[in-house]
């Protein structure tokens, strides 16, 4: 067995062990937002990409992703997630060369609006709300070696429901290291390192009277919402050639991720594309909960000599409803 065989075979053993895991804050995060998968690529192999990334959803996934880009790349997707939420997200990556590679990235999840209800009127006061999630960042992205890649994302997250909203600032981080045999490449990252947010808004002030038994003057005062964490990601990937013909191309890729408001899981995921033109995806999920699997398609096309990409997934659900991904994505 061979030195590089060995290491697989340690990771492998490894990520069973984190599989096995279990985390004592589970539910404890807010802005779960961040946590839905962005490109139908990724997702339809199961969201095992920290390693895959090199294209313009790697501020997403992985900032090292993006110095492995030649020139331009642009990115679009939009989910209808579980038939209730409008998931969009946009990014836009260009390599400077021996400056580096720089990204502007943009994620956000919109709700319909609602009629506003009270205890005593349960069936509407003709008034509405809506909600609004929304991330924006900024990206780096550099090769230290023709093997070591690196990279950084700054990101401003708010999320508001109504009169009320949390905003801060958090960061990702990560590392992609390709080594000969196969095209493997060890990856890690870090995402959504942050303080903790708290809602505000204008339905936080109140009047309050100190004293039932003897009422006083209306005092004017703020309620104060407790804080809570952004979700905290730690992925550990490796993606690698399972053949490579003329004709055919076939790629397998796993992820560990330790999230700190979760179990422990395993993703796995595959890709087969013909001519490169044509890729057939799937992927799975180890303690996947609710989702059963993952399965897309993938057509790599040219307009005016400028490659496109068009992707869509599906993923399959136990109980929530089946979730529709489609993304597009060029290079310039």
């Amino acid at each position: 067995m061979n030195t590089i065989s060995r290491w697989i075979l340690i990771a492998l053993l490894a990520l069973s062990a984190l599989a096995q895991a279990q985390n004592p804050n589970l539910g404890t995060s807010g802005a779960q937002f961040l946590k839905i998968p962005v490109s139908a690529r990724a997702a339809a192999m199961g969201g095992a990409y920290v390693a895959v990334c090199q294209d313009a959803t790697s501020p997403f996934w992985n900032p090292a992703g993006i110095a492995g880009i030649k020139g331009h790349a642009a990115h679009f997707s939009h989910t209808r997630w579980f038939d209730t939420f409008d998931v969009s997200a946009a990014s836009y990556v260009y390599n400077a060369g021996s400056f580096g590679a720089f990204a502007a990235s943009v994620m956000m999840l919109g709700v319909d609006e609602m009629e506003i209800t009270t205890e005593f009127q349960p069936n509407g006061t003709g008034a509405y709300f809506d909600a609004q999630d929304l991330a924006v960042g900024l990206s780096y992205g550099r090769e230290l070696t023709d093997r070591f890649r690196v990279g950084l994302t700054a990101r401003y997250i708010q999320q508001r429901i109504w009169n009320e909203s949390a905003g801060g600032l958090a960061f990702d981080v990560g590392t992609q290291y390709q080594l000969p045999f196969r095209n493997l490449v060890i990856a890690m990252s870090m995402s959504n390192f942050g303080a903790d947010m708290r809602y505000n808004g204008s339905d936080m002030s109140v009047k309050w009277d100190g004293d039932a038994n003897f009422p006083n003057r209306l005092v004017p005062t703020r309620l104060e919402t407790e804080a809570f964490a952004l979700p905290l990601n730690f992925a550990f990937g490796i993606a690698m050639d399972l053949f490579r013909a003329p004709y055919a191309r076939g790629l397998v890729a796993l992820d560990a991720v330790h999230p700190n408001d979760n179990k422990e899981c395993i993703h796995l995921g595959t890709e087969i594309t013909f001519f490169d033109r044509l890729a057939l995806r799937g992927g799975w999920k180890v303690n996947g909960e609710e989702e059963l699997y993952d399965l897309g398609f993938g057509v790599n096309a040219f307009s005016l000599g400028i490659p496109l990409s068009v992707d869509y997934a599906y993923s399959a659900y136990d109980i929530l409803p089946d979730v529709h991904r489609f993304s597009f994505g060029l290079s310039f």
